[in-house]
């Protein structure tokens, strides 16, 4: 009897050219954005960034999803670049202060789980469209978790710089309210969802570069 591979019952087709394909045919694009401790800024200053995201949530013609990722910080090649330094710092005071600040990240990590945030905005591309699709169409669709839309290469360039004016003008709307962003390339997209699939596997056994994969990109 074969064995059923779990990626027939993910969303995602393929990932490619910084994009992400889904099975009904859509793509995504994926923007890493920066955040503002809102807190601290003036009544002033805040009250520029709720009008600013008030506009910016006006301009927008298609769907977006923000998502909210929190993970425990990962301080382990921190660490290791510390012990690193200890052992080559001929000075032996700094020696000792390094060796004393790594007994205090230690205890730090040893008291709680020190957590990181992170912010993605999800930018869809429907060139299609479920309209003309019926219910039980869809129902198949549901119950066939290895069906996938197959985009030709031309078809796939111009979907894609659709999607690219969509980034763009996002982006262009963040920075105007003080926020860096950027668009998470192939390798970012694997590592992303790599981590989002295998939470614990993820902390023990890192992903190689894309370009190192055996794989065949088309």
């Amino acid at each position: 009897m074969a064995k059923t591979s779990t990626q027939q019952y993910l969303d995602i087709a393929e990932i490619r050219d910084n994009t992400v394909v889904l099975k009904d045919g859509t793509l995504r694009s994926i923007i890493l954005c920066s955040s503002i401790n809102f807190a601290l800024k003036s009544e002033d200053e805040q009250n520029a960034l709720i009008m600013g995201y008030v506009e910016f949530l006006n301009s927008l013609e298609h769907p977006l999803q923000i998502v909210v990722q929190s993970r425990k910080l990962d301080i382990e090649e921190y660490i290791n670049r510390l012990k690193e330094a200890e052992k080559k710092q001929a000075n032996e005071l700094l020696r000792i202060q390094i060796n004393s600040y790594l007994d205090f990240i230690n205890q730090l990590v040893e008291i709680g789980e020190i957590m990181t945030k992170r912010f993605f905005l999800v930018v869809p591309y429907n060139p299609l469209g479920n309209k003309g699709k019926g219910f039980f169409a869809r129902l198949k669709e549901a119950f066939s978790p290895s069906a996938q839309i197959k985009i030709k290469r031309e078809k796939f360039i111009q979907y894609k710089q659709e999607l690219d004016q969509r980034v763009a003008n996002i982006q262009s709307s963040l920075n105007s309210m003080g926020l860096d962003s950027a668009t998470l390339d192939t390798q970012g997209l694997i590592e992303l969802f790599y981590n989002i699939y295998n939470p614990k596997t993820s902390q023990n056994q890192r992903l190689r570069d894309v370009s190192q994969l055996g794989v065949e990109i088309v």
